[in-house]
């Protein structure tokens, strides 16, 4: 069994428990990869410098920050060198061979930059250009799949590397999708709630299952803000071929195998709407 592990980087997402999770699997026979984003660092070392942070919003409601050329040289100083090296670090400290990549060793996330992004300022669509994205289209997973059969277990993060030969950003939910559609695996989403609500302000209507296309439009209506990106890499994920993904809180009581086990949101491939 392979199991994906997206760790967000909310500053109410706490990783030990994961992390500690993560040892008891390995020991178990499960390999692990780990995806992990880093918002709040990346946000806090642009405040550090002085640089304000800027938050588009995309016509289908997604919000993201856009990443000039300035943010995108604190972006890769804060992912892989500190969020990166920390969550190594404590893998490590739990006994664990990790190795920490960014997107760019070894082109493992890899694809077309983004020419522009379309953005809704006052209400009004815009084009933006400047924008240091892009989406991932190949993963190197014979460079994951040697780590994982050698015993190790990698722990990858953007930037990607982009057709151009430049580092940019892309969403760690995506390229958590793409490793897990790759590999074939179950992708765990570990964020700061317990799943998806179907009222966003209260965490007793936590949609526990999603089987049906039915239930997977009710998902979708369901899911507000940063969550829709969620859902939406779960589609990509099980579209390419993940066996199930599961959208958990990363501060429950051994939340991984808490997540695989039956806590959290859980999304089948039967649910994702089938080709006229």
């Amino acid at each position: 069994m392979t199991v994906v592990v997206k760790i967000g980087g909310a500053r109410a997402v706490d990783p030990e428990g994961a992390l500690a999770d993560i040892g008891a699997l390995k020991d178990e026979g499960t390999d692990v990869a780990v995806v992990h984003g880093g918002s709040t660092a990346v946000d806090d070392a642009l405040e550090q410098m002085g640089i304000e942070p800027e938050y588009v919003e995309t016509p289908s409601g997604v919000v993201g920050r856009f990443t000039d050329e300035e943010t995108m040289d604190v972006f890769k100083m804060a992912m892989s060198g500190l969020v990166n090296t920390d969550l190594v670090t404590g893998l490590q400290n739990q006994g664990i061979d990790a190795v920490g990549l960014s997107g760019v060793d070894g082109k493992l996330f890899y694809g077309p930059r983004k020419e522009a992004v379309r953005v809704v300022e006052d209400g009004k669509k815009k084009i933006r250009r400047g924008d240091h994205s892009g989406s991932i289209k190949e993963v190197n997973g014979d460079l994951l799949e040697t780590l994982l059969d050698d015993g190790y277990t990698p722990v990858a993060s953007p930037p990607m590397l982009a057709d151009d030969g430049v580092a940019v950003n892309t969403d760690a939910d995506r390229a958590s999708a793409a490793v897990a559609a790759e590999l074939g695996g179950t992708l765990v989403s570990l964020t700061d709630v317990a799943g998806v609500y179907r009222d966003p302000d209260d965490s007793s209507t936590l949609i526990e299952r999603v089987e049906t296309p039915e239930e997977y439009a009710e998902l979708k209506d369901a899911a507000e803000g940063f969550m829709g990106r969620k859902v939406m890499a779960a589609t990509e994920a099980l579209e390419g071929g993940a066996s199930e993904v599961v959208v958990a809180s990363a501060n429950a009581d051994q939340p991984i195998r808490s997540a695989v086990e039956g806590g959290g949101t859980h999304i089948l491939p039967s649910a994702l709407p089938k080709d006229d």
